[in-house]
């Protein structure tokens, strides 16, 4: 009876795309020549039964920028709204209202302060434009796509957990530090005995197929650096 496997395990990111059935729903009908049983649990897909498999980025809701802009909105249409209603009734409009009037018709276009908000404004404009137009989440890998109704997505640091102890694994490592960018993955190892450039292949090995088993759907560099502890003292 072997033992099971202890180690922790990466657990993806998964969503379901739409026009397809929940499958935490009731299971369908068994199709033809299949078993009640066969019905509730299908085949698992491998990497291996996909083609290219190829993976967009997962694309953030924004969720803080939008509420940071509907308070700006809110903070700044508001109080202009009351007035015009207020001098609508027949009340005199308020003294910030008159003054921002008056210093749109008088000041020159090059004073200074109009440069300045004209200037935060735009950068603004652009920060809110760029946010629209990246997909964000930039911590979740996408990972290969083997079914049509079905997303995955690996958090980075679960990745470099995983690719770090891969690296432990290997003979003569003392410690390691793994570090996962959407394009590269970098380890720093230290290595107490054996020759440095047999550590540093077996480690480029070990690692290189961590990352072939993570399944993303763009394969990351790998960058492997090894050295020797510090001397103490």
């Amino acid at each position: 009876m072997s033992e099971p496997d202890s180690r922790t395990q990466p657990l993806p990111v998964v969503t379901r795309a739409q026009g397809h059935p929940d499958p935490s729903g009731p299971p369908g009908p068994p199709g033809p020549g299949q078993s009640p049983a066969a019905g509730m649990h299908g085949p698992v897909p491998t990497l291996e039964q996909g083609g290219g498999g190829r993976s967009g980025r997962f694309w953030s809701a924004r969720r803080v920028p939008a509420a940071l802009v509907a308070l700006a909105v809110l903070a700044g249409t508001g109080p202009l709204l009351y007035d015009i209603a207020a001098v609508r009734a027949g009340h005199s409009a308020m003294k910030w209202r008159r003054e921002l009037a008056d210093g749109l018709a008088t000041r020159p276009l090059d004073d200074v302060w109009v440069l300045v908000g004209a200037g935060v404004l735009a950068a603004l404009g652009l920060w809110l434009l760029l946010l629209a137009v990246t997909p964000g989440l930039r911590a979740i890998l996408p990972m290969r796509r083997t079914s049509a109704d079905v997303r995955a997505g690996l958090d980075r640091p679960a990745a470099a957990t995983m690719l770090r102890d891969r690296a432990m694994e290997v003979s003569g490592v003392q410690s390691a530090r793994v570090r996962v960018g959407r394009s590269k993955v970098r380890v720093r190892a230290v290595s107490h005995f054996r020759e440095l450039g047999e550590v540093r292949a077996d480690l480029d090995a070990a690692v290189a197929a961590g990352i072939q088993q993570l399944g993303l759907a763009r394969q990351p560099r790998l960058s492997v650096r090894v050295g020797r502890p510090a001397r103490k003292g």
